[in-house]
């Protein structure tokens, strides 16, 4: 069964642009057919628009509360028809109702090693920690922040002389790798299958 996703994002998009590019490729098992940004002036409804995907804005500005907010963004996903949820940079954290209604059926990317450094600030944590290897997780959203089980995760070696910027640049290209080919594998329901090892340049991605 195809799926029919929808991309949350807050801001310039680019992990929503992979994976919208990813879904284009006429044996991935989603079509991405929304993006929502919490944003109204977020550069990546742009990007999808250009991409010949409808995007709207929910501001969260615009209602008093969380459950008004998620609410609307049920409204929207329910009128087209969505079933699975990708966040990409999507900078709101999602309520236990919200996150329960969809189990199983929401993925995040986070631009650590998790469980290492969850939360805001994750270049700052890794650099201060002194790691020797940092990278970005996909995992199913649980109402645990940060904490659902673990889809795929890419490692980047830290440099010396790096900073929470160069860092996040490195990050960021094992994210584009990294995510569409664990949402591909999520949706083909090969989670807990024996684990896929790929390397691409410097960067090592296991996909579980």
């Amino acid at each position: 069964m195809t799926r029919r996703i929808a991309i949350l994002i807050s801001g310039r998009g680019s992990n929503m642009a992979t994976l919208i590019n990813a879904a284009q490729a006429p044996d991935f098992p989603g079509t991405i057919e929304l993006v929502i940004s919490s944003h109204e002036d977020a550069g990546g409804l742009a990007l999808a628009r250009e991409a010949g995907v409808p995007a709207i804005a929910v501001p969260r500005k615009s209602y008093k509360g969380k459950a008004a907010f998620e609410a609307a963004i049920t409204e929207r996903l329910d009128e087209a028809g969505i079933d699975f949820i990708c966040l990409a940079g999507f900078m709101r954290v999602l309520s236990s109702d919200f996150v329960t209604a969809w189990d199983g059926r929401m993925l995040n990317i986070h631009p650590s090693l998790l469980p290492l450094f969850r939360g805001l600030d994750v270049h700052e944590q890794a650099l201060d920690a002194g790691v020797a290897l940092s990278g970005c997780t996909v995992h199913l959203v649980t109402p645990e922040l940060d904490g659902g089980p673990i889809i795929g995760q890419a490692a980047v070696p830290v440099l010396p002389g790096d900073t929470p910027d160069t860092l996040a640049s490195r990050v960021q290209k094992a994210e584009h790798l990294l995510y569409p080919a664990a949402l591909e594998r999520c949706l083909k329901g090969e989670i807990g299958t024996e684990p896929q090892m790929v390397q691409s340049g410097e960067i090592l991605m296991s996909l579980r």
